[in-house]
């Protein structure tokens, strides 16, 4: 008797991050793959274990987080989606899913990772917008920031950025671009590289916030990539303002994935 023939899936995923530990599954808390593999698990009526391109820290958002799973359960999408949204909690919702070759995978295929860093800068707290923003109360240097952030572009060392809990084998990274807009009162951190170390972008952001304030020189972030050495670097900024924001893959897979409009639509201030 001939066993069932696995089907590869990949699905787009929307988080407030919020509430959670962070992407992966740990024992005692509450994490986004623990809740994704619990709906998908009881829809198919087998055990699913989902993989993602990326593994977002505690409080950080995704707009368009792609993972991926296999399963021998045959639904169709429309009845995969509606089945798993039934079940996940208000704060984490399945976009799309598409079947996809058998040799793709979420993490491995992927061949670059983007991010946004949204920051509010204004006297007063947000409400509206509590914790999906970083909020900063005191005046910054937009253009001094704008200047720090376009040196990060290209292949680096960003030790300086790296958090002690690194995993990475390594901490050189490509930046394919890092842009800097102004939106009225917000500012709007997009980037996109071969991978990031656990806390880079964090980082990174807390050292342009001490540029911004007037605290240290535009060619700051140059001195510490320079420098290697985390202890010099500004303290890690919030994670409010943190969004997974794609996951880019080679053309035979990304053909494949249906194109995605940034949620929620002030994402899309930077485009």
């Amino acid at each position: 008797m001939s066993q069932p023939v696995s089907q590869v899936y990949a699905i787009s995923i929307e988080f407030l991050g919020t509430n959670y530990r962070g992407w992966q599954r740990q024992q005692e808390v509450d994490s986004i793959q623990e809740n994704i593999e619990t709906a998908f698990s009881k829809i198919a009526n087998e055990p699913i274990e989902i993989i993602a391109a990326g593994r977002t820290d505690a409080g950080v958002h995704a707009s368009n987080m792609i993972a991926h799973f296999a399963t021998t359960a045959k639904r169709e999408p429309y009845n995969w989606l509606r089945g798993v949204n039934t079940l996940l909690p208000n704060d984490i919702a399945v976009r799309t899913i598409t079947a996809m070759p058998t040799d793709f995978h979420a993490r491995f295929s992927a061949i670059a990772r983007r991010y946004r860093y949204i920051t509010l800068n204004q006297p007063f707290r947000p409400a509206l917008l509590y914790g999906q923003v970083t909020h900063e109360y005191a005046p910054m240097d937009f253009a001094k920031m704008q200047q720090a952030v376009a040196t990060l572009v290209g292949t680096h060392d960003f030790t300086s950025f790296r958090a002690a809990a690194c995993q990475s084998n390594q901490p050189i990274r490509n930046i394919h671009f890092a842009n800097l807009t102004q939106h009225g009162e917000f500012m709007v951190l997009d980037i996109q590289a071969d991978g990031f170390l656990h806390h880079m972008v964090r980082n990174i952001m807390g050292s342009v916030f001490a540029i911004g304030r007037g605290e240290q020189p535009i060619d700051w972030l140059q001195t510490l990539i320079t420098a290697k050495d985390r202890t010099l670097a500004a303290p890690t900024a919030s994670a409010d303002g943190l969004y997974f924001i794609n996951a880019l893959y080679p053309e035979k897979f990304q053909n494949l994935l249906p194109k995605q409009r940034l949620s929620p639509i002030w994402l899309n201030l930077a485009e």
